[in-house]
């Protein structure tokens, strides 16, 4: 069947999560957002229901099933205002690399927690000085020779939800013993280890998880927080950042989709001079295209998802680049309308549209610019030579 034609499982799925996405809803977490707290409720609830797990193996905890499913969860809450975005982090990145490359006893320890929504955990890579470019990372690990464990230094910034967090899984380096040269590595850091702090960072951004710069100061861990193979660090990162993409699509996806329902019942009502706003083709068509481009968007989507689960990264990784720059571009354009449709009702709190300007943003910017994207896609899918 391909990938854009949706199961039946996919379609009661995506109808169950919208009926808890209404549940709670825009004005919830307004309310969340508002008191500076965090969206327990749902996420717990979501958590109860098996939503937050849906990827995860069966045999801990989970669904069983795959990024398409996690996707819908996320597109359908974002639909209904009430978007969860550390679903696109606890889960989809850590819960992925650790169902997929961590040790027996990681599994076990872990993802039962992340699955029902007991526990979670925030991702650690942009550094103060290494943003779009992971090979300079500077947080390194080095081992004690005297107990085996790893001591961790370093420094990360814009890391999502790190007070939420029971621990954060923070990519570093360690150097290859052959080479002298560092390589990437995933390190299992408790949010309570001694020299682990936490600074908020002042965002604009009204959102209910907040950002934080980390600092790490020599904090120690034990031997078994290393994910995986020493190794094959770099595999392992790029198999959380697929997901990643393929999630920061479907949040871009959901956002813009509630912004273009609010607009579209504005203008269903509201009568300027004999009609409703809505039968005049100047606000109608744009509308319409905002539809379109956020429909196209989740087609790639979908391929992204699907190539991911059936176990094609490379095709994968393509093509979640493309969906995280098509959903991007169609949630600003999608939120910009909206706005506009409503004239100045558009920037009052009472529709709650205006804060959606900034948020749709988001996805233009992270986890990698649009710009970056172009860069992938002309040099990895056109051949063209690299400008870096």
């Amino acid at each position: 069947m391909p990938p854009q034609i949706e199961t039946d499982e996919h379609k009661a799925l995506r109808a169950a999560v919208a009926t808890l996405g209404t549940k709670y809803g825009r004005t919830y977490m307004t309310s969340v957002i508002a008191a500076g707290g965090h969206p327990t409720e749902l996420w717990q609830e979501a958590g109860k229901l098996g939503y937050l797990g849906v990827n995860l193996p069966e045999e801990h905890g989970g669904g069983g099933g795959g990024i398409a499913e996690l996707a819908i969860v996320l597109e359908e809450l974002g639909a209904a205002g009430s978007p969860l975005l550390m679903l696109v982090v606890s889960p989809a990145i850590c819960g992925t690399v650790i169902a997929r490359f961590g040790t027996e006893e990681q599994k076990r320890t872990w993802l039962p927690g992340l699955s029902d929504g007991s526990r979670l955990m925030a991702f650690g890579i942009t550094e103060p000085d290494a943003g779009s470019n992971s090979h300079r990372i500077t947080t390194t690990a080095r081992r004690d020779p005297a107990s085996g464990d790893w001591l961790l230094t370093g420094r990360k910034v814009f890391i999502s939800g790190v007070d939420m967090a029971d621990a954060v899984l923070v990519v570093g380096r360690t150097e290859d013993a052959r080479t002298g040269r560092l390589k990437p590595c995933l390190f299992i850091v408790p949010t309570d280890a001694e020299g682990f702090h936490k600074r908020p960072i002042d965002m604009e951004l009204s959102a209910a998880e907040k950002q934080f710069e980390l600092t790490l100061d020599d904090v120690r861990l034990p031997a078994d927080a290393l994910v995986g193979d020493e190794d094959a660090g770099l595999l392992q990162l790029f198999a959380g950042l697929n997901p990643e993409r393929i999630m920061t699509a479907a949040f871009a996806i959901g956002m813009g989709r509630y912004a273009l329902s609010r607009a579209i019942e504005y203008a269903r009502d509201r009568t300027v001079w004999k009609a409703p706003i809505g039968v005049h083709q100047a606000i109608a068509h744009p509308l319409a295209q905002a539809h379109i481009d956020l429909e196209l968007a989740r087609l790639m989507m979908q391929k992204a998802a699907h190539l991911y689960d059936a176990g094609d990264d490379t095709g994968a990784g393509e093509a979640a680049n493309m969906a995280k720059y098509a959903a991007g571009e169609a949630c600003v354009r999608a939120v910009d309308q909206a706005v506009h449709t409503l004239g100045g009702n558009g920037l009052t709190r009472e529709f709650g549209l205006a804060s959606l300007i900034t948020a749709a943003r988001v996805a233009r910017i992270a986890p990698v610019s649009r710009e970056m994207i172009l860069n992938y896609v002309s040099h990895q899918t056109l051949g063209l030579p690299k400008s870096y």
